[in-house]
């Protein structure tokens, strides 16, 4: 029996250090997750490979909004994956649209067969696509391994019926990561009602500030829950949380 994989969100070192003591399988480094994450900075992805174990999948997207990209973009987003190669990044996430709501297979494809060895996960660009059933067909086309979704929904319990049925479509032809949502309260469904064998926590807590010496007259940098100051982490005990959930469930299916 195969086992359900856990893979942790991680904007810092810290936060990878964090998911991978927690117990998560796989990691996805972004930053900027509240916008939905882009690509990190090297420097981080360089720092996280020496320090972790655990496989590194890196975010490649070139900014923030709409997942309809000009040609500048796209080349950044291949220069970018070339860069991961260097670094010996185990997989890239990412995801293109077109204008009229559809999969941009060709486009997509064309970073997939760049990507080589590394494996690649649609992100949840999939949710804002025109069909789940046609696009899902989309995704399938350009080679990917994975896509990550939350049932074309807000979020995974909203979603469950649509992950339900999305999986069954697929047939084992692409994995289906379930994200958005994700936590120790509907994990089990996640797993047992929709048969799903990966899962996409965030597992995020709000940083603490470290700063002691405030600068009076920028009051905006004062108060804490300005954009400046809205910033999380991961807590390493919530992935534990969900890791012993897992774990329970994968020994369950064992026997």
């Amino acid at each position: 029996m195969e086992k359900i994989k856990l893979e942790v969100i991680a904007e810092s070192v810290e936060s990878a250090l964090a998911a991978q003591k927690g117990g998560a399988d796989r990691l996805e480094l972004c930053v900027n997750l509240i916008q939905g994450g882009v690509t990190p900075n090297f420097g981080l992805i360089k720092t996280i490979k020496k320090v972790v174990s655990i496989p590194v999948f890196t975010m490649i997207r070139p900014r923030a909004g709409d997942f309809v990209y000009s040609d500048l973009e796209f080349e950044v987003m291949k220069n970018d994956i070339e860069v991961c190669k260097e670094l010996n990044v185990d997989g890239v996430v990412l995801g293109i649209l077109n204008q009229d709501g559809n999969i941009d297979i060709k486009r997509t494809r064309e970073l997939v067969e760049l990507a080589g060895d590394m494996e690649v996960t649609f992100h949840r660009a999939f949710d804002l696509s025109r069909d789940p059933v046609d696009c899902l067909e989309q995704v399938i086309d350009t080679g990917a391994a994975r896509v990550l979704t939350s049932g074309w929904n807000q979020n995974v319990d909203l979603g469950l019926d649509t992950l339900r049925k999305l999986n069954k479509q697929s047939d084992s032809r692409i994995i289906i990561l379930a994200g958005g949502g994700v936590n120790k309260g509907n994990i089990q469904a996640i797993i047992e009602q929709v048969g799903l064998k990966e899962c996409h926590f965030s597992a995020k807590r709000p940083m603490e500030n470290k700063r002691v010496f405030i600068n009076e007259p920028h009051s905006s940098f004062k108060e804490t829950n300005s954009p400046e100051n809205e910033c999380y982490e991961v807590d390493e005990l919530k992935v534990k949380e969900l890791r012993q959930i897992i774990d329970l469930i994968n020994s369950d299916q064992s026997k």
